[in-house]
């Protein structure tokens, strides 16, 4: 025997302390949301994991999607790893091809492998995954730094499959200190003299209230007036906004109250003279403040309502004893004000290790490229 040979049988090669299962009928996804949250409050102190973000986001971005969930249980039955994936039918790189996808996008903020063992997970279900000859390619998007996704990355990538990775976005974050006044303390001072000028040209316009909504009978309401805002700012110029897609204002319509039921939602609407004109959704889970959507009205653009409402917002997050406050998304230099740290994520790639996948892997990662530097240098001569 090889050691080529020996080496891949040694990567995938399956534990007996782990059995891998795999969920396709939502029912059988459904029957798992106990445990699944009991493993996620013990391994992952972010919702994004929870049962009820992946299942909200499948109802409203894939609710006809062939679901493909790796579970796997140790030794008592009990379960230790989870990785909800789906399976589509579909091109990469124009090429037709069956795709494993994480039940992800943009809207997911991050994703991962969800495990008590991040390592044996890894190789355990990339060795469930290489005996599966049905798809050619599987994606997972948006896995942060230390993921545990990584670990089944690199489980594929000593079997001898070919592999890829695409840095999606860096996120900043702040870790927050005991007082805002030790925020302050580290802060650029051109920077403090901005929010203070800032401050005061709001409060030039009128009376500033800062409203927190976790839950009650007029949250449906309120979202509808941060969506409104939304709708009001360069998002809503642009077409992106909540409020024009239907799947997208029904993951964050659901989301917000299933998060509120759960006591994890934090909504919070500056309002000047009465009227909302900048908001923040986000969520509030393991002592972190997760920042999924902010937006301000355009018409009061000039007293940077959102810039004073994010002051206030982590003067709460401070008070109330949480520890970090996590921006999400892309990098950008508003954010960059607060903070110098960033969490970067990638989306990992693995192709098949046969003739098929090789190429999809080479269309994407080598000549789609070359194309792209070769017209590059084109339009430079020209």
């Amino acid at each position: 025997m090889s050691a080529a040979i020996s080496k891949m049988m040694l990567a995938v090669a399956p534990s007996p302390v782990m059995a891998v299962t795999e969920v396709v009928g939502r029912s059988d996804f459904m029957a798992l949301e106990k445990e699944w949250n009991t493993l996620v409050e013990a391994t992952c102190a972010e919702p994004f994991q929870r049962h009820e973000f992946i299942q909200t986001w499948i109802d409203n971005f894939a609710p006809g999607a062939r679901l493909s969930v790796l579970t796997g249980r140790g030794a008592t039955g009990r379960l230790v790893a989870a990785l909800p994936l789906m399976k589509t039918h579909g091109r990469t790189c124009g090429l037709p091809a069956v795709q494993m996808l994480s039940t992800a996008n943009a809207h997911s903020c991050r994703f991962d492998l969800i495990a008590e063992d991040g390592a044996a997970a890894g190789d355990r279900f990339f060795a469930h995954l290489a005996a599966d000859k049905s798809w050619d390619m599987l994606q997972i998007t948006d896995v942060p730094a230390e993921g545990n996704a990584r670990h089944l990355f690199r489980a594929a990538e000593a079997a001898g499959f070919p592999v890829g990775t695409w840095e999606s976005q860096c996120s900043p974050y702040l870790e927050l200190p005991s007082s805002y006044e030790k925020l302050l303390a580290g802060l650029n001072s051109h920077f403090r003299a901005n929010l203070r000028r800032h401050r005061r040209r709001l409060e030039g316009m009128g009376t500033i209230t800062v409203d927190r909504v976790t839950a009650g009978e007029n949250l449906q309401e309120r979202l509808e007036e941060c969506f409104a805002i939304e709708q009001k700012s360069w998002k809503g110029l642009e077409g992106t906004a909540i409020l024009q897609d239907v799947k997208t204002l029904g993951f964050y319509t659901e989301l917000a109250h299933t998060a509120a039921s759960q006591d994890y939602l934090s909504l919070f609407l500056l309002k000047l003279n009465g009227q909302p004109v900048a908001f923040h959704y986000g969520l509030t889970y393991g002592r972190t403040y997760f920042m999924l959507k902010v937006g301000f009205d355009v018409a009061f653009e000039a007293g940077s309502p959102g810039l004073v409402l994010l002051e206030e917002i982590i003067k709460d997050c401070i008070n109330g004893g949480l520890k970090r406050c996590d921006f999400l998304g892309m990098d950008m230099p508003w954010k960059r004000d607060w903070t110098k740290q960033a969490n970067r994520h990638d989306w990992l790639f693995i192709y098949r290790d046969a003739a098929f996948g090789r190429a999809l892997r080479d269309v994407k990662f080598k000549w789609i490229p070359a194309a792209r530097h070769l017209l590059h240098k084109w339009k430079r001569k020209t």
